[in-house]
This record gives C-alpha cells, sequence and structure tokens, in this order.
C-alpha cells in the first residue's frame, strides 16, 4: 500500500509539472506577442478548461496506482507540445517553412490533447473514482460499515449548546492532565449525539485536522479488533498476532498520520472495560481522548456529565418528531407537558414517542397523550419504560411490532443490511419478493426513531429497485428493547430465539430447559472470536429463518441445521476483518424448502468444491464474498444441484474474475445483478441459454469489455443496466432483437464510441419505454430512433463524480 502510494503521488506530481510547464509556455509565447494563428487559442483554451481537473488527477494518482500508462501518455504530449512552443519561440520571420512545420505539429498534438480530455480523461477519472469507491467501500463496509469515521448526525439537535461550549473548551486545552475525558449520562441521554457534534465544530477540526477517530466499544471489545479498524481506516492493513502485538503497533499510528494531534472517540464503554482504555494511551503532544459511558469512571482526570433536556428544549424536540411544530394541535399542552415528564428529558425516548404520534389521527394522538400523561410512569421517569410503551401500531395488517423486534437478530453497533431483511420477511411474513413491504416498514420504523434506514441510491424506476447497499442502524437501547420483547414468553414457546455465545459459554436458559425443543420460527445465533464451534444441540422443527452472525476466519455450521426440515431462507454474516472460511455447507444438502441462502464476507469455494443439491433454492446472495478458484475448480452442474435457482445477486466480490460455467445451466433465473465486481472481466459463453432472464444487471463492473452478441437470444429480458461499465465501447449489432426490453441504464462515463452511434437495429426496440443516463451525448445517441420508438423517453439524471466521499 505504501509503495502504491509513492507512485501514485509521484506520477500525480509529475504530471501537474508537466501541466505547469506547458502553460508557462503559452503564458510566456503570448507575452513575447508573437501570433500562430487559432491553434495556439485553442491550445489555451484547453489548458484552461483542464486547470481544474489537473487537481482531480493528481488527488486520484495520490490512492491509486496502475494508471502509469494511462497518464504517462498525456505528459508526453504536454511536453512535445512546450518543446514545440519553445522552438517556435526561436523561428525567425524569413523561416516560414519551419513555422508552418511546427504549426502543424503543434496542431495534431493540440487535437490528441483536447481529445483526450474530452473523452479519455473523463473516463479515466471516472473508473478511477469508482475503484476508489470500491476500496473505500471495502474498507468502510466492514464492522459498523464506517470503520473510524465519525458518523453524521441527527438533522434535528436542541439543547446541546452549553455542554458544546464546555467541552470543547477542555479539548482545545492544552497539557497532558486533560488528555482522558469522559461524558457520562444515561443510555438516551444524548452523548453519542453531543460528541459526534463536537468533532465537527470548526475550531476542532482546525485543531487535529483528519485525525478525528471514531471507534465504539459497545459491551464485549475486542482489542485487536479495534486496532485492527485505526490502522485500515488509514489505508495499512497489519495483521497482529495477539493483543500484545496490537498495543506495540498502535504507539506507531501517530508517525502514519502526519503532525496533527489525534482525537480519539471511544464511544459506549461499559463498565469492565475501563483498563482498555490504558491501553489507547497515545504519545503525542495535544492528542485527548474522549469517552462516552454510561458509567463515571473515578480515574478521569475529567467527567463532564451530560444533563436531560429542559422543559423547552424537551417540548420543542417531541413536537418536532411528533411533527406538531406549528403547535396547531388537538393536544392541549398541559397534557403533553404531564406526559413528558415520564420521559425525564431523554432525547431518545422523547423522538420514539414523538415519532409514535407522527401521522395518526387526531383522535389516536388525543387518546394515546392522554393514556401516558395518566401513567404511574410520570412520577418515575424511565427511558426504557418510555420506549416500550411506544410500541403501539395501528394497522395491524401490518407486522411493525413483529419486524421492529427481529432487528435484534443482528449484533450490536453494526449495519444490518437492507437485503438480509428483505429475504428474512419475504419468508416470516409473506412480504412481496422485490422488497418494497420491507423498505415501507423500515421507513415507518425510521419515521418512528426506532430504526435509521439509510438509502443508498434512488429509485429512477421499478425496475432499479435493488437495494443490497442500503443498511439500518439502530440505538442499543432499542436493540435491548427488541431482545427483550422476543423474551415475553417461555422459551418452547418464543416465536424467536436470539442466542449471543460469548466464548463457548452457552446460554443458560438452554442448561435449566435441558435441550427442550423450541417453537420458534426464526433462531439467530452470534458468536465472538473464542468461539471453538462447540454447538449444543437445539431442537428447532418450526424454524423457518436461521441467522448466524460471527467474527472468524474458520466457521462451521451448526450440526442441528441438518434437521431444519422447515427452513427457507439462510443469512450468514462474518463481521471480521477477513473473509471466512465456511467449512461445512454440505449440512444444506438436505433442506428441501431451503429457499434463500445470503452470505456476507464468506470464501464461497468449500460452496462449489462438491455438489451440493438445494433443489428448492430460488434466490443466492453473494455480498463481499472471496471466490478465490471456486469457478474455475467447480464441477457441479446447475440443473443437477440448483435446478429451481431463480435470482443471484453478487455484489463487491473483488476477486470474481469470471463466472461459474454452470450458471449458464440455470435455466429458470430471472434475475442476475452483478454489481461492483470491479475484475469482472467477460459473461459467460453460454450465457443465451439463460431463456427466462428478465433483469440483468451489471452495474459498475469497470474491467467488463462487451456485452457478447449472444444477448441477443435473451428474449424475455425486460431491464438491462450497464452503468459505469467502462471498459464497453460499443452495444452489439444486435440488440435489436431484445424485442422485450423496457428499460436501459447506461449512466457514468461509459466509453462508448460515439462516433458509431447505437446499433442500426436499435429501432427494433418497440417495447423500450425509458432510458436512463447522465450525459447529453449519450442522450443524443437516441434521437434519431425517437419517431420509431414513440414510447421511448430518454431521461437524463444528475451524475455523480462527487469526490467528497473520500
Amino acid at each position: 500500500m505504501a509503495l502504491a502510494f509513492v507512485g501514485g503521488a509521484l506520477l500525480g506530481a509529475l504530471f501537474g509539472e508537466a501541466f505547469a510547464e506547458l502553460r508557462d509556455a503559452v503564458k510566456h509565447f503570448r507575452n513575447k506577442g508573437r501570433k500562430f494563428n487559432s491553434t495556439l487559442e485553442k491550445l489555451e483554451s484547453n489548458l484552461e478548461n483542464l486547470e481544474p481537473v489537473v487537481k482531480v488527477i493528481k488527488q486520484l494518482s495520490e490512492e491509486l496506482d496502475g494508471r502509469k500508462d494511462e497518464i504517462q501518455r498525456l505528459i508526453d504530449q504536454m511536453k512535445k507540445a512546450g518543446e514545440c512552443i519553445r522552438e517556435c519561440l526561436k523561428i525567425k520571420r524569413w523561416q516560414r517553412p519551419f513555422k508552418t512545420k511546427y504549426g502543424g505539429e503543434l496542431n495534431k498534438l493540440n487535437e490528441a490533447i483536447e481529445s483526450f480530455c474530452k473523452v479519455d480523461m473523463q473516463v479515466h477519472i471516472r473508473r478511477d473514482v469508482l475503484e476508489l469507491k470500491k476500496i473505500w467501500f471495502e474498507k468502510k463496509a466492514v464492522g459498523a460499515g464506517v470503520l473510524c469515521s465519525v458518523p453524521p448526525p441527527p438533522k434535528f439537535i436542541v439543547g446541546l449548546d452549553v455542554p458544546l461550549k464546555e467541552l470543547k473548551t477542555m479539548l482545545l486545552k492544552e497539557g497532558k492532565e486533560e488528555s482522558l475525558l469522559l461524558v457520562t449520562a444515561p443510555g438516551g441521554c444524548g452523548k453519542t449525539t453531543l460528541v459526534i457534534k463536537l468533532s465537527q465544530d470548526k475550531d476542532i477540526e482546525g485543531k487535529f485536522g483528519k485525525n478525528i477517530f471514531f471507534v465504539v466499544i459497545s459491551t464485549n471489545p475486542d482489542l485487536k479488533h479495534i486496532v485492527q479498524k485505526l490502522f485500515h481506516h488509514v489505508g495499512l492493513m497489519p495483521h497482529f498476532q495477539s493483543d500484545e502485538d496490537a498495543v506495540n503497533h498502535l504507539q506507531q499510528l501517530p508517525k502514519q498520520i502526519g503532525s496533527n494531534p489525534i482525537l480519539l472517540i471511544l464511544d459506549d464503554v461499559w463498565p469492565g472495560s475501563e483498563t482498555l482504555l490504558e491501553k489507547f494511551e497515545l504519545h503525542m503532544p495535544d492528542s485527548k481522548i474522549l469517552v462516552t459511558s454510561r458509567t463515571a469512571f473515578p480515574r478521569f482526570s475529567f467527567t463532564y456529565e451530560l444533563k436531560p433536556l429542559n422543559d423547552v428544549d424537551a417540548m420543542t424536540l417531541f413536537r418536532h418528531s411528533a411533527s406538531l411544530q406549528d403547535r396547531s394541535s388537538c393536544i392541549a399542552d398541559e397534557n403533553i407537558k404531564k406526559m413528558l415528564k415520564g420521559c425525564g428529558g431523554y432525547p431518545l425516548a422523547l423522538e420514539v414517542i414523538g415519532g409514535s404520534l407522527r401521522g395518526q389521527r387526531a383522535e389516536v394522538q388525543l387518546s394515546r397523550v392522554r393514556k401516558w400523561s395518566n401513567d404511574d410512569i410520570i412520577s418515575n421517569p424511565d427511558v426504557y419504560k418510555c420506549l416500550q410503551r411506544s410500541l403501539e401500531f395501528s394497522d395491524p395488517k401490518v407486522k411493525f411490532k413483529e419486524c421492529f423486534t427481529d432487528l435484534g437478530s443482528f449484533p450490536e453497533d453494526q449495519r444490518t443490511y437492507a437485503a438480509a431483511l428483505i429475504d428474512m420477511w419475504a419468508e416470516l411474513y409473506n412480504l412481496d419478493e422485490d422488497g418494497v413491504d420491507a423498505i415501507a416498514i423500515l421507513q415507518e420504523l425510521t419515521i418512528r426513531h426506532l430504526a435509521t434506514l439509510v438509502m443508498t441510491r434512488k429509485d429512477e424506476s421499478e425496475f432499479s429497485r435493488y437495494y443490497n447497499e442500503d443498511f439500518v442502524t439502530q440505538h442499543d437501547l432499542l436493540r435491548e428493547l427488541a431482545i427483550s420483547e422476543s423474551k415475553q414468553e417461555p422459551i418452547e414457546k418464543m416465536q424467536r430465539l436470539i442466542m449471543y455465545i460469548r466464548e463457548n459459554a452457552l446460554p443458560l436458559w438452554y442448561t435449566e430447559q435441558n435441550q427442550q425443543p423450541t417453537n420458534a420460527r426464526l433462531i439467530s445465533i452470534s458468536t465472538d472470536k473464542l468461539f471453538t464451534s462447540s454447538w449444543c444441540n437445539i431442537q428447532a422443527p418450526n424454524v423457518e429463518v436461521l441467522v448466524l452472525n460471527f467474527q472468524s476466519q474458520i466457521y462451521s455450521l451448526p450440526e442441528f441445521v441438518e434437521k431444519m426440515d422447515k427452513l427457507k431462507a439462510v443469512i450468514i454474516t462474518n463481521y471480521d476483518f477477513f473473509h471466512a472460511e465456511v467449512i461445512n455447507f454440505q449440512l444444506l444438502k438436505s433442506l428441501s424448502n431451503l429457499k434463500r441462502i445470503r452470505l456476507e464476507r464468506v470464501s464461497i469455494s468449500s460452496l462449489f468444491k462438491a455438489p451440493i443439491w438445494l433443489r428448492s433454492l430460488k434466490k443466492l446472495s453473494l455480498f463481499m464474498c472471496s471466490f478465490g478458484h471456486a469457478c474455475g475448480n467447480s464441477t457441479m452442474k446447475d440443473n443437477d444441484a440448483l435446478p429451481n435457482l431463480m435470482e443471484i445477486n453478487i455484489d463487491y466480490c473483488n476477486d470474481l474474475v469470471e463466472l461459474p460455467a454452470w450458471l449458464c445451466d440455470a435455466i429458470l433465473l430471472e434475475k442476475l445483478s452483478i454489481t461492483n465486481c470491479h475484475h469482472l472481466s467477460a459473461l459467460p459463453k453460454g450465457i443465451e441459454m439463460l431463456k427466462n432472464l428478465k433483469v440483468l444487471r451489471l452495474r459498475s463492473c469497470t474491467k467488463l469489455s462487451e456485452l457478447p452478441d449472444s444477448i441477443k437470444c435473451l428474449q424475455k429480458l425486460r431491464f438491462l443496466d450497464i452503468s459505469d461499465c467502462l471498459g464497453i465501447r460499443n452495444l452489439p449489432k444486435d440488440i435489436g432483437e431484445l424485442r422485450n426490453l423496457e428499460e436501459l441504464h447506461m449512466k457514468g462515463y461509459l466509453n462508448l464510441n460515439l462516433r458509431n452511434g447505437l446499433p442500426q437495429s436499435t429501432e427494433k426496440l418497440k417495447q423500450l419505454k425509458l432510458v436512463i443516463c447522465d450525459d447529453e451525448e449519450r442522450a443524443k445517441l437516441w434521437e434519431p430512433f425517437k419517431e420509431v420508438l414513440t414510447n421511448l423517453e430518454v431521461r437524463k439524471v444528475e451524475k455523480e463524480i462527487s469526490l467528497s466521499w473520500l
């Protein structure tokens, strides 16, 4: 990584130097009063247009290596142009033939640079941006998804002006005695919001620069894992042998990040982890460690106790959460004030209670407020009971409360991807396959502040709904509430069985129940790094969804999975930094009702080493998985092993070079989505066998060189997305044979040969209704066909090339 950085930085510097020399040569030529027709004027104009892009190229070059041939070619062209101009300055008036000669050369160079700037360079920049995004995603999608970046603050904040001012004063103080600072308050009081907002203060950013790190500690901290996150955040990938090794490396971190002091925010430190804090002591002047905890630790030199909101701020936050800002409400302030006493001034309780009233009919709002204002809780505020009583939903047909409770199936302080929830709820509650119902439920939970749905893309059409990058986060107290709600019945009657095994300690209820069968439809088992696969024997004859969360590089499925005859969906997620090898996928082969498998950060080579007959499997999702040599070594035939497969999703699988040959035998396949697989170079030759394919999504496969001519055989194809497939230069000449194609996405800097235009067969796409692009030139390609394709809409969306996410 360091070597790549040096190479990229050097190349970027050379590019900047070549550009500066050429620009200076042109200016010098003009200052000498020389005239040289319009060629020099064009060159000067091109340089002016190029200057802002130079900064982008230099920035990308510092991050990436491997662009030497492309950037070096432009450097050589610039140097040659500069030499040509300097030679022209030496020409005397009587040497007109020489002047003509240099003029011709300069004109050719100018055209070459102009072409490079208008076409090639834009493509290269877009590709580099995508690769940076890929690197960023690979680094950030680990664990909570943000590594050590400070998360964004809530959109609406009240009551923190004074705490921000006081805590800021302490952070800006110099001296080692205030290097360790603690913010303490009960859960849901706003500690995390306070430190996030503080880290975005201009004075704080001015002192610490980019050296502000945010790490969630939680109940069972893993020192080695935390230090790995810190190093991965700055682009280094060390592998530590032990906690002691990690601590020794930690002292080298300041040398890797520049001269600014460090602000390390350790969020949500629990009792018993005080000794862990000593390991993070940074021997760097003016560096600070800022800790949030529900408990006060006596050893801290400075402790800031965050108070609940006062009555005025509590009322403001509640009204905002309930959408009662205009104060024109049927609810009397007197009743609201009574109810707010039960919230104790805790922001989380105020938001959740307020959110439960948002959008409700006036009668429902008034009834709930009257009921809550008369509860005994107002005399003894309890944030947990406030959250619990907010779980009232007006629509009995939609299982909002059940879906909220299901969120407890995933580990704390981690992203839960919407695609996993879609698979879960489709089987448990018979929700729709495309995820619309599930997303609607998540949006309702977000409105009520019971969870936070983050959607990374805008839905541009019906076909383009693809939720594999969207995710959900949840406050720890709300997750605790979800788990608590799942335990309201005896073990044998629970609908959800949520287990967290620390080391190899089995839950107490397991030994007490003496392995009695459970009636659960959903089982979630989370294990830590110290777990050694010593599984207990759970009897769960009715389980339909199994969620396995773990942190290790080798993982063994529980043997009792083999007996889960009603199992419909398996979701396996590895939260470690490195891909995990799951060694006994064969246990799944006897499950006759298994419809869905979702794997995340798993090495799937063992899945294809030997045939695994999954005759009922309809959907296979692979997210950030490692293929290794699985495709080339596989002898599995899909018509034998996966006869009913209808959907395959492959996202962010960086080592995927080729698709397995058996994929073309999946004759029932209707949806094939491959996104952000940057090394995929070609589609399989037998793709024409997929006669039932309706959706083909190939977004951001940057090395995919072409769409094979045989794609014309996909007569049922309705949706095609080749956005950001930068290697595709031409559409297949017989693309018009896709008679049922309704929608085509071609966003991003596709390297299409614009001179040739679209194939003439395009006029046969009579069913084509929508083309989405983000470039005026590509939009114009469709102009000649609009008279023939009367139903066609060419929609030009805003181009996304911002580097702000860096």
